[in-house]
């Protein structure tokens, strides 16, 4: 387990969505140069000025591209704080450092923020290096003061690698929630045009077949063409009006039970397409009255492009205390199947399962297709 943990951590790459340079760090920089002058003029206690300089530019220098180069940072900063200490180890006391070297905690926090697995764990170990020897050597101090060292740099680098696992798991969510979005859309879209362009398709083939011999029948067929494309570019209209809104709204349209009588035809249209509700459908989960409408919609739709030789297709809708059950039919010849299941039937499944309830498609006992869906009335998984 610890193995396979170190091995993650080893192979974590660097996040992808770091920030650029701005001037909010030119501005930290700025605050603690002006920290560092301040204090060098008022403390008395301090080493002298070629060691302070170089200890300042240290810290401050690569605070500038912690996030582009961290493992880097942390070597010119923490290498060059460990030659300081050196030197004032080998020449005698000479004083103490300015208190703003604690921006190193700001390097800390980078490296494990915005380093990568094999940066954060040799940029620690470059860090555990130089704590001994500035807490016990150049800077001696109790245990307790020891003990708080190393717990404040621990703690800043737990703490920048919380943070980047927490925008990781954001980041992760997001992802899942615009994949959710986009399958949504995807279905919102094959239930709807593709319903009503196939309904297109089907009467320009009829409207070509009899135009020479019965004119007014033309006629009627591309009335019902312009009916149906109406409805197509109203209902394109509405899902990209919902893609365009800036708050989070439910995909439009969502019809409901009530709106399946509307799928069935004239008789003059082949197949036919024959509807009965019966049944209560009262205090119905919009969620399901939406998913039973799509369902009868994208069946009648599959009829209409694979049942050969089909004249009719009955559409059920019944409801009881409990459920709901969609069944659609068509006379079909089942001669050479329908082909392998295709987006339609793997959404019509999707949509009734995430609702709890059942779907099942196949050929009939006697003739033709059946589409047969029964969903819980409140739309949840029992």
């Amino acid at each position: 387990m610890a193995t396979s943990a170190l091995r993650s951590l080893w192979a974590e790459p660097r996040p992808t969505n770091a920030p650029d340079l701005g001037p909010r760090d030119w501005a930290l920089v700025a605050a603690l140069t002006c920290w560092s002058v301040i204090e060098a003029v008022l403390r008395q206690d301090l080493a002298s000025g070629p060691l302070l300089l170089l200890a300042a530019l240290a810290v401050i220098g690569p605070l500038l591209w912690r996030r582009t180069h961290p493992l880097l940072a942390v070597v010119v900063c923490f290498g060059t704080l460990t030659i300081v200490d050196l030197v004032r180890i080998l020449t005698g006391p000479h004083g103490a450092l300015l208190n703003s070297t604690a921006a190193t905690l700001i390097l800390t926090y980078a490296l494990f923020r915005w380093g990568s697995g094999r940066e954060a764990v040799c940029g620690l170990g470059i860090v555990l290096l130089w704590l001994p020897i500035t807490i016990h050597g150049a800077d001696p101090t109790s245990l307790a003061e020891a003990v708080a060292g190393y717990a404040f740099f621990l703690f800043a680098a737990a703490l920048g690698a919380a943070i980047r696992y927490r925008t990781k798991i954001r980041i992760r969510e997001i992802d899942h929630a615009k994949a959710r979005e986009r399958e949504q859309l995807a279905r919102e879209l094959h239930d709807t045009v593709a319903h009503h362009v196939s309904g297109i398709v089907i009467q320009a083939q009829a409207g070509r077949a009899v135009a020479a011999s019965h004119p007014e029948q033309a006629v009627e067929a591309l009335a019902v063409i312009e009916d149906a494309a109406t409805r197509t570019l109203t209902e394109l209209r509405a899902i990209v009006g919902v893609l365009r809104a800036s708050q989070d709204t439910e995909l439009a349209p969502q019809p409901g039970v009530a709106q399946v009588e509307q799928l069935a035809t004239d008789g003059l249209t082949r197949p036919c397409v024959e509807v009965t509700l019966s049944g209560e459908f009262d205090n119905l989960s919009p969620a399901v009255g939406a998913a039973i409408y799509r369902l009868a919609q994208e069946s009648i739709t599959n009829a209409r492009r694979h049942a050969r030789h089909a004249t009719q297709v009955s559409v059920a809708v019944h409801g009881d205390a409990d459920q709901v059950r969609l069944t659609v039919d068509d006379d079909g010849s089942a001669a050479g199947g329908r082909g392998p299941a295709g987006y339609g039937l793997v959404g019509m499944r999707e949509r009734a399962l995430l609702l709890g309830g059942t779907f099942d498609a196949g050929p009939a006992a006697e003739r033709g297709w059946r589409v047969e869906a029964v969903l819980p009335r409140t739309g949840r998984p029992r």
